[in-house]
């Protein structure tokens, strides 16, 4: 994701960025992901919900939570993105619209980055330290604290940025996200956010998801215990699916608005910036699909699904209609 701020960070033009990849190369790239990336998020989030045993699983709450988070992007921000890429015009929108789209394109993809990065630590709590979380006080204030006080932070933090700033916000609508917060303009509170946001996040699920393939295998074949292994290998697996995915679309952009905090960033051109910019769209687009190839028995469910679709449908070909 990429808010009017950040794009000024990284020093693209409007111009050069269209220049480079064209706005209906966008619009359709987009929008082939859009609908599977919503269909998928409300399958996975309808077994998650209501399959009491997934529901209940402590490292799936905050996969919902993201998921959540994922289709509420999918069904506002990426309209109001396609409808911008398909009209070549200046869109005229509202000082307050380009707030909320603004808060949306921007906080969102911040939060989602700091969930994750708490589920990659949380996961060594989880399969290392579960006596951590035996009772329900010890639930609270190992599993469900953390969790509120992100949201919090996060809330209050782009909340003041975006709705209260302390000086006026300023409004572009020959922009993709209209809206340039202002109190990025003072550098100590840019670099701030910019290193415990975003930097710090991005590197926890590195070196966390490391630690736990490390912790896992050395578990398995040092020690060669059987306990609760197959539990074991679906947390850790969820949660490299996951972590190769932020890594491979985040890390980008993170580098590329740490090299315009620094103003290194004209060395390397406005090319790789542009795409990292595209790129980091995709991370909204992609998770529901890896967040179900993570959970195996959602995905034989589909595949189930799929193929008996396949077949009612071979049989209804099959029929010979009497005449």
């Amino acid at each position: 994701m990429s808010n009017a701020n950040t794009s000024e960070s990284v020093n693209l033009s409007s111009t050069a960025s269209s220049s480079f990849i064209s706005r209906n190369f966008k619009f359709w790239s987009y929008l082939i992901f859009l609908v599977p990336s919503i269909l998928c998020s409300l399958f996975v989030l309808y077994h998650l919900l209501f399959d009491r045993t997934l529901r209940r699983s402590l490292n799936n709450h905050v996969i919902i939570l993201l998921l959540f988070t994922v289709l509420l992007c999918e069904v506002s921000n990426y309209p109001w993105m396609l409808y911008y890429y398909a009209h070549n015009n200046v869109w005229q929108r509202s000082f307050v619209f380009c707030s909320i789209w603004g808060f949306f394109d921007w906080a969102i993809y911040i939060l989602q980055l700091m969930l994750f990065a708490w589920a990659s630590i949380e996961r060594h709590i989880l399969i290392f330290h579960d006596k951590w979380v035996s009772t329900d006080r010890k639930r609270f204030y190992v599993h469900y604290l953390p969790v509120i006080v992100i949201l919090i932070y996060w809330l209050i933090f782009y909340s003041v940025v975006y709705f209260f700033p302390p000086c006026r916000n300023v409004q572009n609508n020959g922009s993709m996200v209209c809206i340039t917060a202002c109190i990025f303009n003072n550098f100590p509170f840019r670099a701030f956010e910019t290193f415990f946001n975003n930097i710090i996040p991005s590197l926890i699920i590195v070196f966390a998801s490391a630690a736990l393939l490390w912790r896992v295998l050395r578990q398995r074949y040092r020690v060669r215990q059987q306990i609760q292994w197959r539990k074991h290998r679906k947390m850790t697996v969820q949660l490299l699916w996951i972590s190769a995915l932020y890594l491979l679309i985040t890390a980008p952009l993170a580098i590329i608005i740490f090299l315009g905090l620094c103003g290194l960033l004209a060395n390397i051109g406005t090319a790789f910036g542009t795409l990292a910019i595209y790129a980091s769209y995709y991370i909204v687009l992609l998770f529901p699909f890896v967040s179900l190839l993570s959970l195996p028995e959602l995905y034989i469910k589909l595949k189930k699904m799929l193929h008996l679709q396949r077949r009612i449908e071979r049989r209804r070909n099959n029929q010979v209609t009497p005449k």
